[in-house]
């Protein structure tokens, strides 16, 4: 079997795919990985073969400025939780529907993108075609093969949500939207490569969904879970993490996507560190140099690092404090670390959300963070074992989930199903 990833050019949304990648090409099956140049080393540094298509895009800056509704909310202090009843409004679900294609789908899936990669799927005839859920050049690329595809969720399915939500208002009409924003843009690309669209392109013949039970989101769609397999990238151990910690460790972290270029994920980090100077742990903060002049001086209890891997350092660590990003809360619930999350954006709110409601953190939005709210929630999660506890449970029950190895064969059944030969 044939099977090509597709992913737009930024590590945090593409590293989650590498494991499943990693097993599928151990199970026998050829694999190839498509994005833009800027991913090339990424994607080969994993040990797969590297499609590079398209041309490189300034990412982050793919919405810079754009506002959402008439109140000028930016679009990176979205909240796409669910729980809020405005989230699921004709009004909310219109204005996302008509700000995205234009200001973020079209810029990471460029036309050029778009028609290397149909031109590669076209010659190299993949049989299943997996895809990062904001890469719909992976399901266009499909289509044009008449391979089989499947998205690959790096977090709960928000944005399907949002999709079910709007199609809804959108057949109700009075009041709601009158036009799919969407599916015109990919309407117009799929014509341009003689082909057609219908919701497929949006969502997969189905999805491979790696959040564990108790944050996933079931939408009724075809849906095969499977267990997240931490991979942060080409790493180096160092010698301080290969000696247990003399004290308790917390890792404080931003995350992958800061670091290129998404300032709006750090906040304020002017005097955060100096709540945390007495007390009686060991701090890892992850830092580049720019994040690192901006935190001015720190505590001697705390260790600022450019980059570690946080397969490697969460093993050892009794909390972490982090923006809410996928991959990082992925990685602490794979390891049983109680979480104190202050998320800004789009589904990190709803991960942040449901971590506390579990049991297994605390969370304060980025807005509210202060020193003494990072060093009181930090107390609270090494103190009260109950987190402790709860952050077992949710390893436990990701745990439970299949393995990128143990779903093989069901991709493998699924594609069959799936082919369309006539394409």
């Amino acid at each position: 079997m044939r099977v090509l990833f597709t992913s737009f050019a930024l590590d945090a949304h593409y590293l989650g795919s590498v494991p499943l990648a990693w097993a599928l090409r151990a199970a026998g099956h050829e694999v190839r990985v498509a994005s833009q140049p800027a991913l090339t080393r990424t994607i080969t540094a994993a040990g797969l073969t590297a499609v590079p298509v398209g041309d490189d895009r300034e990412m982050g800056g793919a919405m810079s400025g754009v506002e959402v509704d008439d109140a000028g909310t930016p679009w990176n202090a979205v909240d796409l939780d669910p729980a809020r009843p405005e989230v699921h409004s004709a009004e909310f679900v219109g204005a996302l529907h008509d700000m995205l294609p234009k200001a973020f789908f079209a810029h990471v899936n460029g036309d050029a993108m778009i028609d290397d990669l149909v031109r590669f799927a076209r010659y190299w005839r993949p049989d299943l075609v997996i895809w990062e859920p904001f890469t719909f050049a992976g399901a266009i690329a499909a289509r044009a093969a008449g391979a089989a595809h499947a998205r690959l969720l790096w977090g709960a399915d928000l944005f399907l949500d949002q999709r079910v939500a709007f199609l809804g208002h959108l057949a109700a009409r009075p009041g709601g939207p009158h036009r799919d924003p969407l599916a015109d843009w990919l309407g117009e690309v799929l014509d341009r490569h003689d082909l057609t669209f219908d919701e497929t392109v949006v969502r997969g013949h189905w999805t491979i969904d790696q959040m564990p039970v108790s944050i996933r989101l079931p939408l009724g769609e075809p849906t095969v879970p499977m267990r997240y397999v931490p991979y942060n990238g080409t790493s180096v151990l160092p010698g301080w993490l290969r000696r247990p910690p003399e004290r308790p460790r917390v890792c404080v972290t931003v995350g992958l996507t800061a670091r290129d270029g998404a300032d709006y994920l750090v906040g304020s980090l002017a005097g955060l560190f100096d709540a945390l100077g007495d007390l009686d742990v060991e701090v890892v903060a992850t830092l580049n140099a720019e994040q690192r002049e901006r935190a001015a001086t720190l505590p001697d209890n705390v260790r600022a690092v450019d980059f570690v891997p946080l397969h490697a350092l969460l093993p050892t660590c009794s909390a972490i404090a982090h923006h809410g990003g996928a991959g990082t809360w992925s990685t602490a619930a794979a390891y049983g670390v109680p979480q104190f999350v202050f998320p800004s954006v789009w589904d990190n709110f709803y991960r942040a959300r449901r971590t506390a409601e579990i049991g297994a953190g605390l969370m304060v939005p980025q807005d509210a963070l202060t020193p003494a709210a990072l060093r009181g929630g930090l107390e609270r999660l090494l103190a009260e074992e109950r987190f402790a506890d709860g952050a077992e449970r949710l390893q436990a029950e990701m745990a439970s989930d299949p393995s990128p190895a143990d779903v093989v064969p069901t991709l493998e059944k699924l594609t069959a199903r799936h082919q369309e030969f006539d394409a």
